[in-house]
């Protein structure tokens, strides 16, 4: 869990949630699909180097489950699974099918032990694929029972549950537990349920298998709730929430675990075994390997999370939290000022005492114009090098 000592979220959140709510005893389980999942973001492709390095970061992360990938996709894909399978890490390896028991072989040849077997349970997926109900749950039930024939443990992931009919839903759960998946996951797979959606679907799935059977959340960000719905699903009795680091994946991408875990462990009070300390370091290699660069603004992990340019919000450097909900070591960052058109004269203070120069307090105002053309000129921040060419400047009139 964070140091409490370095959240400054204040005593709302407490209050709102009173004294009813009993938060869970045990971590929630953290799952990751960034390999399989998360690499279905567009113009992403993960070779077998980027997918260790990856799961490994993952693994030193915490994450308390990696699906490793879907080994049926190519070749390539299938040799990345069996060398995560056998690099001894601390997470649990997990592969993924179809309700195909080609799916399961490919699973099984790679060596893993655990599987999601995936298939889709609203009537307009099944529509789509032209199968009827009675092929899917026959499909589901054949490809369970030999998954788990040979060996493996099995969490059905219901494919669009969140426009599916409850009544099949419900059925086809039965189905798949009475034919040996020991977990359940329910999957917004086009990212349409609000916190209070969510949370009404895992409530039902909750009655329907009563409290043993582990349920898991899967959503996706297409209207911006990914996160919310996920802690909605873990105050409904889900017991793991599936995600990507960086929230990376198809069409607006899949709930970050880095979010969810920071959401559920600050504001809530529920632990996970996330080493937040380490987010950030995971998020920049992930990003590297994927070829892509997140908003600077990204909770958690956006580079100007603790940048500060506002002369007003430096004046308050003293005392971070004031101006921070929480101490930048939570998440492996540091807290800087940086140079600009908003800067004030404790923005040149902080630059100065940073960068070791010496110079006259009386001097500090015709710097901070200086600073502010610059600023407006580059449409941008001043280097801390055009800074010291200033004062190199100022300093020799």
């Amino acid at each position: 869990m964070i140091d409490p000592a370095n959240l400054w979220t204040g005593d709302l959140n407490r209050e709102a949630l009173g004294e009813t709510w009993k938060k869970p005893s045990s971590p929630i389980g953290l799952y990751d699909t960034t390999l399989r999942d998360g690499e279905q973001a567009v113009g992403v492709v993960l070779g077998t180097d980027d997918k260790i390095a990856i799961a490994r970061a993952l693994d030193a992360l915490g994450v308390d489950r990696i699906e490793a990938g879907f080994p049926r996709v190519s070749p390539e894909d299938a040799e990345a699974m069996k060398e995560i399978v056998s690099a001894d890490l601390s997470a649990e390896i997990w592969g993924f099918a179809r309700a195909l028991l080609v799916d399961v072989d490919a699973v099984l040849e790679v060596g893993a032990r655990a599987t999601v077997i995936e298939s889709p349970v609203s009537d307009q997926k099944l529509s789509a694929y032209g199968i009827s109900r009675e092929t899917l749950i026959q499909r589901v039930v054949d490809s369970i029972s030999y998954a788990v024939g040979n060996g493996l443990q099995v969490c059905f992931f219901a494919v669009d549950s969140t426009r599916a009919d409850s009544g099949f839903i419900e059925e086809v759960v039965h189905k798949a537990v009475d034919a040996g998946a020991s977990e359940i996951a329910i999957v917004d797979t086009l990212g349409v349920a609000s916190p209070e959606g969510a949370a009404l679907i895992v409530g039902r799935a909750r009655k329907w298998l009563g409290p043993d059977v582990p349920i898991h959340w899967h959503g996706h960000n297409d209207f911006g709730l990914a996160t919310a719905a996920a802690v909605a699903a873990v105050r409904a009795g889900a017991t793991w929430v599936q995600g990507t680091i960086n929230g990376m994946g198809e069409r607006a991408g899949n709930a970050s675990l880095g979010e969810v875990a920071m959401a559920l462990e600050a504001l809530y009070g529920v632990p996970t075994n996330l080493r937040m300390e380490r987010i950030l370091d995971t998020s920049t290699l992930v990003q590297e390997r994927s070829g892509y660069v997140l908003e600077r603004w990204k909770p958690l992990t956006g580079e100007a999370l603790f940048a500060r340019e506002s002369g007003a919000v430096a004046s308050q450097f003293h005392d971070p939290p004031a101006i921070e909900p929480y101490a930048p070591q939570v998440v492996g960052a540091f807290r800087k000022v940086v140079l600009g058109k908003k800067s004030g004269l404790d923005s040149i203070r902080i630059k100065l005492a940073e960068l070791g120069l010496d110079v006259n307090q009386e001097q500090w105002p015709a710097l901070l114009v200086e600073v502010k053309r610059l600023g407006v000129r580059k449409r941008g921040l001043v280097s801390d090098e055009e800074f010291t060419t200033m004062v190199a400047l100022e300093t020799k009139e």
